[in-house]
């Protein structure tokens, strides 16, 4: 029975990725990757020669019996996405899940992803958020929306550059212009960016300044920077934690 391991690539910097990613992707008999020609320029770029396999959101339902059938007949495989770690939010999932099922050993490393970077850097509270994934184009959007008014965690979203300003205008109509968030863009890249102010402070920015790039929105809960009571007991949790880590060290 073969094995599986998840490999997480870079999301900007190429020296982003970790030795043991490395090494895994070189013992590989092959690479499952979401783009052949974006990882290819990866394994270039580290001088791996591991063969490459294309598996994406074009062909996962008709490859996934014959891609699972091949990974049981191999002794490691490895999977990459485009950047970041595979699964999230890209047809990665759908063979992990499909391995799993079929009893084959699934291994994840960790490694790069965009939404903790972006989480932390906005300086929202990192204690309690919720990852939204993609907003819906079309049906289900203005749901799912509404879903997240009321509620108290940092909310994180994936979006991209040509829907940015339509997902900012429609946030601000339902849970409010005033509510504060941050545009995180082109993490680890060169011209990365982070930009704050309330969802119509970006949402006029960005109508006048057409984003470009990689994009993660963060989003405060409800009642962010307004209840000093819960701030000292946010402080509190962190000064509990701290000293609970340092009991066990």
């Amino acid at each position: 029975m073969g094995r599986l391991v998840i490999v997480p690539t870079p999301v900007g910097n190429l020296s982003d990725i970790t030795f043991r990613a490395i090494e895994v992707l070189k013992a590989a008999d092959f690479v499952f990757a979401e783009d052949t020609r974006t990882s290819g320029n990866l394994l270039r770029h580290y001088s791996i020669e591991t063969p490459l396999r294309a598996f994406h959101q074009h062909n996962d339902h008709k490859v996934l019996a014959s891609a699972v059938r091949t990974i049981e007949h191999a002794s490691l495989v490895a999977l990459v996405s485009d950047a970041g770690t595979p699964g999230i939010s890209d047809p990665g999932f759908l063979l992990i899940r499909a391995c799993i099922e079929s009893g084959i050993e699934v291994e994840c490393l960790p490694g790069p992803t965009a939404l903790i970077p972006a989480l932390v850097r906005s300086g929202f509270p990192c204690d309690r958020f919720c990852f939204e994934g993609f907003l819906p184009h079309k049906k289900g959007r203005q749901t799912r929306i509404r879903a997240i008014a009321e509620d108290d965690r940092t909310i994180i979203y994936y979006e991209s550059p040509h829907r940015l300003v339509k997902t900012l205008e429609q946030l601000s109509e339902i849970i409010g212009s005033d509510r504060q968030a941050a545009v995180i863009r082109e993490i680890s890249k060169v011209h990365e960016e982070c930009r704050k102010g309330s969802l119509a402070e970006l949402s006029a920015h960005y109508t006048t300044h057409h984003p470009k790039g990689e994009i993660v929105l963060v989003l405060a809960g409800k009642g962010f920077g307004v209840a000093e009571d819960e701030s000292e007991e946010s402080a509190d949790s962190v000064a509990i934690f701290g000293r609970e880590k340092r009991k066990k060290a």
